[in-house]
């Protein structure tokens, strides 16, 4: 039977012939409030940037897979760090093990970063890195890499992810306290607007809070609540807003319901616009638009015949173009599985440049806009995600809403009632709970396997980096970070000095954790 209600609970007519809901004026496009897209040609001037998420194993390895991107059509770098990095470990602690490579790069000191990055120009290509607690270490090690070439910093582009209050939530690699992790995140905001003002110094994730279960209208609010506490963490801190907002990007789910998602990304943006300018008294322009990179939805990839997957991230990818993406990546075939293959990626790649060469939908902007029903769901979506920012805010933020859980409880409660409506068959996945192939096999397909031995090559070159640098000199660099970290001092200059001497990032996370400490979660209130 057909709905009545979309996931957010929006009641859904069977035909719309004028917009539902409380009319918002959108504007035009490349004016305030940013709805219809923050350039006035969009795709018409330029495409967006095609970033495929990649990493695994060692440096040299995911070099090896970007250099293949790279000759293959992608326009950007975008970076995926193993657990043991993204938790602040280096590769031979006892936390590490097994872990090593398994899910992204193994990234332990800045030789690992020359080695990603080799033959590659830092200054010709945007660079984005999906990691978070110890995202300023890795930032630091990049910059190293650019000092070490000679590449001015001014000349590099590209997107650290640093978004702390999204681990607390949503993904769990935390390290940090709130209040030392958002110290990190504006010593990066201050750090870059004066030395590496091209660098998006934070990426505000919709993403892994939509992954863990919640609503598009959840991943709306939750997300432009998160965004508020950093700007207001700015702000303490003593910096202009309107030199740190234009370097905040978002990063968005590109999930299932295809209209919704169109309408979700536009009113994010009309939302976003009349927080900075509003709330926060922004009055340049660039501070107002809403910049994003989209990723199609990996909880909605299946196991059970994976070759449907490239027809849903098809759909999700159309989704986020025809909502303005900036940026984006599709996932491949085989996630539900394993990380992709070379060939998946390819395939992955191939659909974003059908869709930007064949489909005509990059040739005019905001191609949706008038659909009565994109602009009911476009009302719809700015006027709830308006009322529960609204009860996030009298909470206290999100900061106070995730500490106390109460964000926590709402996106279970929503993955719950998704994954039951599943089960009862009230919402269709295609060969899982219906159109299943008798016998309920899974397709073979070739996956990508990690062999043990990279940890064991990988520790072997953490030790010789040991063995042969000036320990004294390294010794006397993470003192200097201990120092600053006590103080207020900004740290990214201590992080690359420390990292440029051969620090490892595991050396000095575990000098953070004894001034800072460690977060425990809370137990989210029923």
């Amino acid at each position: 039977m057909p709905r009545e209600r979309n996931d957010s609970a929006i009641p859904l007519r069977p035909v719309y012939d004028r917009a539902e809901g409380t009319p918002h004026e959108l504007g035009e496009p490349g004016t305030f409030p940013f709805a219809r897209g923050v350039r006035k040609d969009m795709y018409r001037g330029r495409l967006w940037t095609m970033r495929q998420y990649a990493g695994f194993a060692t440096a040299a390895e995911s070099n090896a897979r970007y250099r293949y991107l790279l000759e293959r059509g992608t326009t950007g770098i975008s970076v995926a760090f193993d657990l043991p990095t993204q938790l602040g470990y280096d590769s031979d602690a006892p936390q590490a093990r097994g872990e090593v490579g398994k899910v992204g790069v193994a990234i332990d000191c800045v030789a690992d970063v020359e080695r990603l990055f080799e033959a590659i120009p830092l200054d010709g290509v945007t660079v984005s890195m999906t990691i978070n607690a110890p995202a300023s270490i890795l930032l630091a090690m990049l910059l190293a890499v650019a000092r070490r070439r000679g590449t001015a910093f001014e000349k590099l582009g590209g997107t650290i992810q640093n978004d702390i209050l999204k681990e607390y939530v949503a993904r769990g690699t935390y390290i940090f306290p709130p209040t030392p992790s958002m110290r990190l995140v504006t010593d990066v905001m201050s750090y870059c607007s004066a030395e590496v003002p091209q660098w998006n110094t934070i990426s505000v994730s919709g993403y892994h809070i939509r992954e863990a279960g919640s609503t598009a209208l959840e991943e709306i609010a939750f997300t432009l609540s998160n965004g508020k506490a950093y700007l207001r963490a700015a702000r303490t801190a003593g910096l202009d807003l309107d030199t740190i907002a234009p370097r905040i990007s978002f990063f968005w789910n590109a999930h299932n319901d295809f209209f919704e998602e169109v309408a979700k990304f536009r009113a994010a943006r009309y939302l976003w616009a009349h927080v900075t300018r509003d709330e926060f008294g922004c009055k340049d322009p660039r501070s107002q638009m809403l910049r994003f990179h989209a990723q199609t939805g990996g909880s909605t990839l299946t196991a059970q015949e994976p070759e449907n997957n490239v027809v849903r991230v098809s759909l999700q990818a159309l989704a986020a173009v025809l909502g303005g993406a900036q940026s984006l990546h599709t996932n491949g075939q085989d996630e539900a599985l394993a990380l992709p293959t070379a060939q998946s990626a390819k395939v992955a790649l191939r659909t974003q440049q059908i869709i930007a060469y064949e489909s005509g939908a990059a040739e005019v902007v905001d191609p949706l806009a008038g659909s009565y029903y994109v602009e009911s769901l476009t009302n719809e979506l700015i006027e709830r995600a308006g009322e529960l920012i609204a009860e996030i805010d009298d909470l206290g933020g999100s900061v106070a809403a995730i500490e106390s859980g109460w964000m926590q409880t709402r996106i279970a409660e929503s993955a719950y009632r998704a994954q039951q409506a599943i089960e009862r068959g009230e919402s269709v996945v295609v060969g899982v709970n219906r159109f299943v192939e008798p016998g309920g096999t899974r397709d073979t397909i070739p996956l990508l396997r990690i062999d043990e031995s990279i940890e064991r090559e990988q520790v072997a070159r953490l030790h010789a980096l040991r063995t042969a640098r000036d320990n004294a000199l390294v010794g006397t660099r993470l003192d200097e970070i201990r120092d600053a970290a006590r103080g207020t001092a900004n740290l990214m200059p201590r992080f690359i000095e420390a990292v440029d001497a051969g620090a490892t990032l595991g050396e000095i996370c575990g000098t953070l954790r004894g001034v800072f400490g460690v977060y425990q979660a809370k137990e989210a209130l029923a």
